[in-house]
């Protein structure tokens, strides 16, 4: 079944909004990082560095969380659950396109000049569920 994202959604997701991610750790506990996202369609893409806790707990278990509110009103929020997949982030094209987003023009190059050892990764979230007051 496909979770439509409905206008308020799309717009919070497309805006520079900083979201939390939760994970969850190979004991069980949870584990929230604080991240820039994107879209593509209906799916949400974070980018971040291969080895991370992030990374390494969504390439074992993709269940995840997702939080993301509107700086200027903090009760205008969407919570995504849903399931995560990991690949690599050919050319880095996906982190220089959330740099820019979030810190404007110019911003990508760091990630797209960092070292090739520095591998990135982009984590794809398909939402199973989207709950807050934006998704009313």
């Amino acid at each position: 079944m496909t979770i439509e994202l409905n206008d308020t959604v799309r717009t919070l997701l497309d805006s520079p909004h900083p979201g939390v991610l939760a994970t969850i750790n190979p004991d069980g506990s949870p584990q929230s990082s604080v991240v820039w996202v994107t879209r593509d369609g209906g799916d949400v893409l974070i980018s971040t560095e291969q080895g991370r806790r992030k990374e390494r707990n969504i390439s074992r278990d993709g269940r995840v969380g997702l939080t993301v509110f509107d700086l200027a009103n903090p009760f205008l929020y969407v919570e995504i659950r849903g399931t995560a997949t990991v690949t690599e982030d050919a050319g880095r094209a996906v982190a220089v396109r959330i740099a820019e987003k979030y810190a404007g023009p110019g911003a990508g190059k760091d990630y797209a000049d960092a070292p090739p050892e520095n591998v990135r990764v982009v984590v794809r979230i398909t939402p199973d569920k989207v709950l807050g007051n934006a998704a009313r």
